[in-house]
């Protein structure tokens, strides 16, 4: 601490906050009374401990308050606020530099509650980014600045799917609540591994997720599709999925999922009149592969 010309004590904090967002929401901690009387929310985070990295810091301080396991974008932005407070009866210059980074939690991630004891939050909660936008949630002007800056994430996938039909019925999967559309069908399929051959993908697919054996055929044909969601690992994404449909042939046996835990929660093989009449909800990927075939 130093001071001033005017001999107010000068103080100078570094700190690193995190922008959260998920399905339109945004995580906020609220701040204790020792440090706002009113309600008044914030991001998750604080100061930064000598010796500490940003990164290290904002991971612990979304921790202590709350209780969530973050992992971390880059920096989004660098905020500065040159103001006089007096939260001691005692006026102190204070100079605040925060460190806003893009962060994000796993998608099935329990609800937030304050881990610390004593700390400068009371409550931490996932509000609606609209309530902060219009005020109708009070937050310290560092919330609104933030969001403005934030953008989800620009993920584009190469994938390749399986179109497998048999006595008028298709081989379809079933989105899990990690998928990004969680109860809706689509192909049996996946992004390529690196150096992976799209042949090979389908056939390796078909086996996680069907549990059958296939082999691929010709390439039907090429599907895109462009939308923001959440990714299976929660972070926001300005997705845009490129999708290459083979024509694929699958052994004798019942459909059952094998990788766990994934994407896919059932495998199964429905009446191609549930889906064209909309009795079954389907991808748009599902539509658009049925008429690549050939006429019969």
């Amino acid at each position: 601490m130093s001071l001033d010309p005017g001999g107010l004590p000068r103080r100078q904090r570094v700190a690193a906050y995190a922008v959260i967002v998920r399905a339109g929401e945004v995580l906020l901690s609220r701040l204790a009374p020792s440090v706002s009387e009113g309600e008044l929310w914030t991001l998750p985070g604080g100061g930064i401990e000598f010796g500490e990295h940003p990164d290290d810091a904002v991971v612990r301080e979304v921790h202590e308050e709350t209780g969530l396991e973050c992992r971390l974008g880059g920096p989004l932005w660098i905020g500065s606020a040159h103001r006089v407070v007096d939260r001691e009866s005692e006026p102190t210059e204070m100079h605040s530099v925060r460190i806003v980074y893009d962060a994000w939690v796993p998608a099935d991630a329990p609800e937030p509650r304050v881990v610390e004891v004593n700390g400068s939050t009371v409550d931490a909660r996932w509000v609606p980014v609209g309530e902060v936008e219009s005020g109708v949630i009070p937050t310290v002007p560092m919330v609104r600045e933030a969001l403005a800056r934030h953008r989800p994430a620009a993920v584009q996938r190469l994938a390749a799917y399986a179109l497998a039909v048999r006595d008028d019925a298709v081989l379809l999967t079933r989105h899990s609540l990690r998928g990004p559309r969680p109860g809706e069908w689509s192909l049996p399929g996946g992004g390529l591994d690196h150096g992976e051959p799209p042949a090979a993908a389908v056939a390796r697919e078909v086996a996680e997720e069907t549990g059958l054996v296939a082999t691929t055929g010709e390439l039907l044909g090429v599907h895109d599709e462009h939308f923001t969601g959440t990714a299976p690992h929660g972070r926001e994404e300005d997705f845009h999925g490129v999708s290459l449909v083979f024509a694929t042939e699958v052994g004798a046996g019942a459909p059952q999922v094998r990788d766990t835990g994934g994407t896919t929660e059932q495998a199964a093989w429905v009446s191609l009149a549930d889906v064209t009449s909309g009795a079954v909800t389907v991808s748009t990927l599902v539509t658009a592969a049925l008429a690549m075939q050939p006429p019969r």
